[in-house]
């Protein structure tokens, strides 16, 4: 009697201990296992709904028929600046989709990145759009161009570099439309072009953290212009707010990166449908949602299809404009940049 006892205890230890180590593989590998996954996307708010109602759901249909697996996908949208260094200091997002590849070189950089996320076509790029003026209906205030900005009480509405990667591309839309000759000084002129940054925020007594707040500010009716991107202005037309749009003749194109952040992706045992959803992004699905959002896409034939929704631009130019973002973050947001000076003579002096 004894020995059978210990033979009924000895099974169910047994078995036990087996329940618990598959219990433990469980949580440890779900895309290798399970029937369903959780991907993290940490994203600056400008593509929330390209992300929240066309992307993520053409995706999560692609990898269920193509697997079986369901993907939940839990996101997070924040300034992009700010993203960046949540996720660097411990934000345990999958996926990074921020405004500008110096958000995604940040995390890189904080070592939680270690694959050249460059290493494709666009180089880690997914999406565009370009820096345009939101105004009011009927453009009451006659805004044109970028010198209408410095006219004597116009309220001008911009968020602050410091968080906000969309207000990064709008300063160097702006300093390099004035390098180039669009703004009413010497073209190649630094100092003028200084000079122009600084008479554009005399009118700027508002700095909000991030893109979409800035331009929530502009519907409740805060400013005579913002400047902002292009497919914040679609997105809000499209849910029904009532302002027009202005394309300065010259304008930067905007180019939004997303990268596999490679530590956080093995932790949660995810690499898998993570970087399956990060090669999705290029498909021609993925960009046409892109597109239905305000967003101009990078394939060709898309971006054929959708050429009516996106006037061009007289003067479109790309960062290496100014050197690439390396040499822009020096020389316009570095301790002797350009904005930086202007930001300490206009706002530590108040």
């Amino acid at each position: 009697m004894r020995e059978l006892l210990n033979n009924r205890l000895t099974f169910f230890l047994f078995v036990s201990i087996c329940a618990m180590f598959l219990s433990a593989c469980n949580d440890t590998a779900p895309a290798a296992n399970g029937k369903s996954v959780k991907l993290v996307l940490g994203a600056y708010t400008t593509p929330r709904e390209a992300y929240g109602k066309a992307v993520i759901p053409a995706f999560q249909k692609f990898w269920k028929e193509k697997t079986g697996q369901d993907v939940e996908f839990q996101e997070s949208y924040q300034a992009s600046g700010a993203q960046s260094r949540a996720i660097a200091s411990g934000f345990e997002a999958d996926i990074a989709a921020l405004s500008f590849e110096g958000d995604i070189d940040k995390i890189a950089e904080a070592g939680l990145i270690t694959h050249d996320w460059k290493a494709n076509a666009n180089r880690g790029i997914v999406s565009t759009s370009i820096v345009v003026f939101a105004v009011r209906p009927g453009n009451p205030k006659q805004i044109r161009d970028w010198t209408d900005l410095t006219k004597a009480g116009i309220n001008v509405l911009t968020p602050d570099p410091k968080t906000s990667g969309g207000a990064q591309w709008n300063v160097n839309a702006m300093y390099g439309a004035a390098l180039r000759g669009f703004a009413g000084v010497p073209k190649g002129d630094t100092n003028a072009a200084a000079g122009f940054l600084k008479d554009v925020f005399r009118n700027v007594t508002i700095l909000d953290k991030g893109g979409r707040e800035s331009i929530t500010n502009f519907e409740k009716g805060v400013g005579d212009v913002a400047i902002t991107y292009e497919n914040e202005v679609l997105v809000g037309r499209q849910a029904g707010q009532k302002y027009d749009y202005v394309i300065p003749r010259s304008t930067i194109l905007i180019e939004n990166p997303v990268a596999l952040v490679d530590k956080y992706a093995d932790k949660h045992g995810v690499r898998e449908v993570a970087e399956a959803f990060v090669q999705f992004l290029s498909s021609k699905e993925a960009q046409r949602a892109y597109a239905k959002y305000g967003l101009r896409p990078l394939d060709a034939e898309v971006a054929k299809e959708v050429q009516a929704q996106y006037p061009p631009v007289e003067d479109l130019w790309e960062i290496d404009f100014l050197g690439g973002w390396k040499k822009v973050e020096a020389d316009i947001y570095g301790a002797q940049g350009a904005y930086t000076k202007v930001f300490a003579e206009l706002y530590n002096a108040k």
